[in-house]
């Protein structure tokens, strides 16, 4: 092996002593159950119902008490001991014992938990579960946790929860407990897209993933949305912008993202004053909790920013012929009175007649108000640094697909023809199709943001990935804004979905799939988001006789009318494939927490997978065989231990 690559390796084990230590300890990790992997996809802002489904491991916690009580315990006191670790401040609060009875209800509940924490932190390695024990706790707690003798456990946890008790801090204990027992029931987080857009707080979303060690994330064509904003696209910036407050989600702009609006609003008010806008009205999914605002001033932000967006897509698709878009130039084929519209040979008429900014001769250019306008507002996004903060996040741990254990991990779709083969695109002077096209387009968003170098047309680009009818994650025939705003004819409302959702209900279809990008075997799936299921008409999750598993069901309110449920979280662990059905959590928060746990159902069922036949294993296998390397170096003394 290359010397000067052992020197380095030295550096972190400076002889065999420390050498052979961490080749057992590996060849250990190797040995033991495979973590379990969760995979949410579609959270669309919902981070009340996504915290959740956190808390609770989607079910996961629930089936491990199930397991540990069913003989000891009914089914309202299992579900209350998994409430008290979903949110044990609010179940203890809610407690009205005193005196010997509060007593004896600690002492129960921390030996229960301490049950079910030793159960679920089994398969892990001592130095894992210490990494994920609470610092204030975690002598206590290991302590309780390794303590195996039978006849004398009873007593001695007695006596250490005595202790506890006699010092005032049964709660905070408590309070760790579950924390710890939480955290360790997630192992990795895989997010299959669409993190932003419709809920009320996708960046509190984004903050709770970046305390998680183990995630990734699939860009969903919302995600690459607020991406291309932050690498300064103002037809995305416009975009974001008209979907927030379509969806009344000014705390998210104004709030979490310090967007300043008020110029916006300034100019709404005075250039549509006599407009009642009434397309334009909020939907109200969530109330503003820092950001009330008139509904009717909304409504003319909205349009405000729709005509703009419009202008501004029009430009970058007058710049862009290669993208083949010029069918979508909607301002340009209007007429000059703005009473209809020409679509491929044929007149629509429009349903407003009110576009003030719009001048007929020269459709596409942005009035001096609106050039002011959008250069404020890109101030705003260029210098949010909570923004790029979360995107830069999304950067990091994010790509247009993953590969791992077995699983194709992707948002939307890998553009086919209608006959299942894969559709050849033209992008930057290239003919690319499956995983080459994706791997192009990742290469293009990662220029987008971190390079100058042809920065304006990689840019540009993350528009064409939002809504273009090639684009991995768009995956439809078009974006129907325009049509939907100002056109009442539904048939061009509809957007049709690319031929890969209908191909992919074939297996064969499937394994052509994993089988281009490498994947191999009995076990292998596909795993992708951006369609609802619909349940309630009949609509499955699993297609292809278990080949793909297509998990967005609804986290999004938005979409829990046409679902019938509120989405799907697929768990993978060391010996079962599950799916947990999620019931929505506005529903739950009614009804009382006995219902807020996912129904989870197992869809596969395999021999016990271990870190050794995991994408893992062949990482570690690979470090134990270069500490091999070291250490043979070290005992030929081609290298000098350090003491």
């Amino acid at each position: 092996m290359n010397t000067k690559y052992l020197n380095l390796l030295s550096q972190e084990f400076k002889n065999a002593q420390e050498v052979t230590s961490e080749i057992i300890n590996l060849s250990t990790i190797l040995t033991l159950p495979k973590g379990t992997e969760f995979f949410f996809s579609d959270l669309h802002g919902e981070h009340q119902s996504f915290l959740h489904l956190l808390r609770s491991a989607s079910g996961v916690i629930k089936s491990k008490i199930d397991a540990l009580y069913k003989d000891e315990l009914n089914d309202v006191e299992r579900q209350t001991l998994a409430h008290l670790i979903y949110y044990p401040e609010k179940q203890m609060s809610q407690l009205t014992l005193t005196g010997e009875e509060l007593e004896e209800w600690y002492e129960e509940s921390i030996y229960r938990l301490i049950t079910v924490a030793k159960y679920c932190s089994t398969k892990y390695t001592r130095s894992k579960v210490n990494k994920k024990l609470p610092k204030a706790y975690a002598y206590v707690i290991t302590e309780m946790l390794n303590c195996h003798h039978d006849e004398y456990i009873q007593s001695y946890y007695h006596d250490i929860i005595q202790t506890i008790l006699s010092i005032d801090n049964a709660q905070p204990f408590i309070v760790s407990l579950c924390g710890f027992i939480r955290d360790i029931c997630i192992d990795y987080i895989h997010i299959i897209g669409d993190i932003f857009d419709r809920g009320a707080r996708p960046d509190l979303i984004i903050d709770e993933l970046m305390k998680y060690k183990q995630v990734d994330i699939q860009w969903g064509n919302h995600d690459i949305s607020w991406m291309g904003a932050a690498c300064g696209n103002q037809a995305l910036m416009a975009n974001v912008i008209r979907i927030a407050i379509s969806y009344n989600n000014f705390d998210l702009l104004e709030d979490g993202y310090g967007i300043n609006l008020r110029p916006l609003s300034d100019f709404a008010r005075e250039v549509y004053h006599d407009d009642p806008c009434l397309a334009f009205q909020p939907h109200i999914l969530d109330e503003n909790k820092y950001d009330p605002i008139d509904k009717d001033l909304a409504a003319k932000m909205h349009k405000a920013i729709t005509v703009i967006q419009m202008k501004l897509e029009g430009q970058i698709i007058e710049n862009h012929p290669e993208y083949q878009m010029n069918h979508l130039q909607w301002l340009k084929h209007m007429n000059r009175d703005f009473q209809s519209v020409l679509y491929l040979g044929k007149i629509y008429s429009l349903n407003d007649h009110y576009f003030p900014t719009i001048d007929s001769a020269h459709p596409l250019q942005l009035t001096t108000q609106e050039k002011q306008l959008m250069t404020a507002i890109q101030a705003s996004f260029k210098h949010s640094r909570r923004l790029h903060e979360h995107i830069q996040f999304l950067y990091r741990y994010g790509n247009m697909y993953k590969k791992m254990n077995g699983n194709l991990l992707f948002h939307g779709c890998i553009p086919m023809n209608e006959n299942g083969t894969l559709r050849n695109v033209y992008v930057e002077e290239d003919v690319l199709c499956g995983q080459a096209l994706l791997d192009r387009f990742e290469e293009i968003a990662n220029r987008a943001y971190f390079l100058s170098e042809n920065k304006q047309n990689d840019v540009d680009y993350m528009w064409y990935l939002w809504c273009s009818k090639n684009s991995p994650v768009f995956g439809k025939s078009k974006l129907s804004v325009f049509e939907k705003y100002f056109i009442n004819d539904q048939s061009l409302h509809k957007e049709i979905m690319d031929p890969y959702y209908r191909c992919v209900e074939d297996e064969h279809v499937c394994q052509m799939i994993l089988d281009h990008f490498g994947l191999h075997g009995q076990h292998c799936h596909i795993i992708n988001g951006h369609v609802p299921v619909k349940i309630k008409d009949g609509e499955k999750p699993v297609k292809a006789n278990g080949k793909l598993y297509m998990i967005d069901g609804g986290i999004s309110k938005a979409y829990q009318p046409k679902t019938g449920i509120a989405g799907y979280t697929l768990i993978y662990d060391s010996q079962y494939l599950q799916l947990a059905q999620h019931c929505p959590y506005d529903i739950q928060a009614k009804e009382g927490l006995l219902c807020l746990t996912p129904q989870v159902e197992i869809m596969e069922k395999r021999t016990r997978v271990k870190n050794r036949d995991c994408d893992l294993g062949q990482l570690l296998q690979d470090k134990i065989n270069d500490l091999n390397e070291l250490l043979n170096a070290y005992r030929q003394g081609i290298i000098k231990e350090q003491f």
